[in-house]
């Protein structure tokens, strides 16, 4: 081609280009004027006639949702830069090329409670309805690094989930289940180093190699001060055991996600979805920064992140908002971190239908809204999923109300065909609008947060708590007064329902777990425990400082990973080695209660 002809198809091209966008300007004004005509007219009249509902509508997050949607909401939107094809960046469609069509999620339904036998029976039993994963739920001192018989545990031992003393509780909950065949979620956050090496020490007594271990711990400390409030060490130092597990993972058991980065707990309390996006992003970005700062590249661990998010009871909002996060999510590990590799930049999550929209007036009305979110999981393009069971407002849920949930994911998944492509909610005018004003909020909310100097001082500072209670208290005052629905509560109320049959926890289990641990500690090598809880204390010392002092993770900090599991293979108890660690570091004392 001569430079004359090279020259001219660039003239061309340009002026193609030119043609286009003047067609694209003349096709918004044409747009625009018949809207016009639209609401000058046929609207004019039916509003006349009779009115709307509300004055004005919005979605939870307080997005002001108009009357239609049309390409003028749009207009900015590029196909390539902004949605893509699913398995290739900013992967807002979904992060593999097939999605659902190769497999469904995961299902995953929530259990545990009382006795580590009891469980391993409901373990077992969702197993046999055809869930292939598990998900723990722990009684409330197993969080909070406490033994059964502290006397800070009384009345709480197996109540919410399965109390964990020890690596021979760990055993029982997972005798008879491969940890090479079947992955386990753990929700479990201040000592998830402790509960992680519990799980490796019954796959190493199983046989199974550490690499193949798989499964993920919510290791999400920072949450904690916010939200559900099981914390124990500061901020600081439990940056620096979070850190420290997701680096042991990166080398020595890969297929282990040492983090899921958790946006439900704060939902649950009342963050809207914009808070839920930018406030586990912010609290994401400080675990990367303390795990990169010992040297560790991107790269390396960032492709085993994994997320936790609620889906809630807006049905619209819920799926743009993980398209959103798959998106922003991609665009801050690429620009603010510089990974390369396409996985650091897949946001893969797992959901739980919202808890805090069950109510325990006419429960069963609970299985129509897990649905409803389930199917937003689903159109949102989730991994993993767990249905709140409609009886969990009342009491943990019974074996019926576990089977009921894992039977409405199935058939969400095989019956209704919303799987069979990818992202067909995509090119919604309305979807595609929400996907990016959630987005555009939630930067606008971590820009400020980054102002604050990042998520340790935002809630150091109170702002998250107080951000989250602000929203919770104007959900309840709507709520009040009527500005709010909720069917069975407010409205449709049936004041003759008989009183819900739920599931009571056994009220003899805590001494009975008092007595395995006492048995437990007469038993084990008492030297050897003590050696260990020793060498745990030098390690937590290197690089702690003062209680309550040091960073996140200094480069040539001891990891504690090794320590920490040392301690669990010599059988010493779960309030032994939190212990040890919170003679180092300090214990962390919440605003609400200084």
């Amino acid at each position: 081609m001569s430079k004359d002809q090279g020259n001219g198809a660039r003239g061309n091209g340009k002026a193609r280009l030119d043609e286009l966008i003047r067609s694209k300007e003349d096709e918004l004004k044409r747009l625009h004027d018949a809207r016009r005509r639209w609401e000058e007219g046929p609207l004019a009249k039916s509003l006349e006639k009779s009115g709307e509902r509300r004055e004005s509508f919005e979605t939870l997050s307080g997005l002001e949702t108009d009357r239609v949607y049309t390409p003028e909401h749009v207009a900015d939107l590029d196909y390539e830069r902004d949605l893509g094809f699913p398995g290739e960046y900013p992967f807002t469609r979904g992060i593999q090329p097939t999605m659902y069509r190769a497999r469904h999620w995961t299902i995953r339904q929530y259990a545990g409670f009382g006795t580590p036998e009891a469980t391993n029976e409901r373990f077992k039993f969702l197993l046999s309805q055809g869930q292939p994963g598990l998900s723990a739920a722990f009684a409330l001192p197993t969080p909070r690094g406490l033994d059964s018989d502290d006397e800070r545990a009384e009345g709480e031992v197996g109540q919410v989930g399965v109390a964990i003393d020890s690596l021979a509780d760990m055993e029982t909950v997972f005798d008879g289940i491969p940890l090479d065949r079947v992955s386990t979620s753990m929700t479990i956050n201040a000592p998830a180093p402790v509960l992680v090496a519990m799980y490796v020490a019954v796959a190493d007594k199983q046989g199974v190699p550490r690499e193949e271990v798989s499964g993920t711990a919510q290791n999400d400390v920072l949450k904690e001060y916010v939200a559900r409030g099981t914390f124990i060490y500061p901020p600081k130092p439990s940056l620096r055991l979070a850190a420290d597990l997701i680096a042991w993972c990166a080398t020595d058991a890969p297929r282990f996600n040492a983090i899921s980065l958790s946006g439900y707990h704060m939902r649950e309390a009342g963050s809207t979805a914009v808070q839920e996006i930018a406030f586990s992003f912010a609290n994401a970005i400080a675990y990367i920064d303390a795990v990169t700062e010992r040297g560790i590249g991107v790269d390396t661990f960032a492709p085993r992140l994994s997320w936790i998010f609620n889906t809630h009871i807006n049905f619209f909002e819920e799926i743009a908002k993980y398209r959103a996060l798959r998106r922003l999510w991609a665009r801050i590990m690429k620009e603010r971190f510089g990974a390369t590799d396409p996985r650091s930049m897949m946001l893969r999550t797992h959901t739980q239908t919202g808890g805090s929209t069950l109510t325990a007036q006419q429960p069963e009305n609970n299985i129509v809204r897990a649905a409803v979110q389930a199917l937003a999981a689903a159109l949102g393009g989730v991994q993993s999923m767990a249905l709140s069971c409609y009886d969990e407002a009342l009491a943990i849920p019974t074996e019926k109300a576990q089977k009921i949930a894992v039977r409405t994911q199935q058939i969400v998944a095989e019956e209704i065909g919303v799987t069979d492509t990818v992202d067909p909610m995509a090119g919604s005018y309305y979807l595609e609008w929400l996907t990016d004003e959630l987005e555009r909020r939630a930067v606008e909310e971590m820009d400020k947060i980054a102002q604050m100097g990042g998520a340790v001082e935002a809630i150091d500072s109170g702002y998250y708590h107080k951000a989250i209670l602000d929203e919770a208290y104007q959900w309840e005052q709507d709520l009040n007064s009527g500005e709010r629905v909720v069917v069975g509560v407010n409205k449709y109320r049936d004041d003759d329902e008989p009183e819900p049959e739920y599931f009571r926890v056994d009220q003899t289990l805590a001494a009975r777990q008092r007595e395995k641990l006492e048995r437990l500690r007469s038993e084990r090598d008492s030297e050897k425990a003590n050696a260990a809880l020793e060498r745990l204390r030098k390690a937590a010392e290197g690089g702690a400082g003062a209680a309550g002092e040091g960073g996140g993770a200094p480069r040539g900090t001891e990891n504690m990973m090794p320590a920490i599991i040392e301690a669990v293979h010599a059988y010493c108890t779960l309030g032994e080695i939190c212990g040890a660690m919170r003679g180092v570091f300090g214990e962390y004392k919440s605003l609400a209660t200084i």
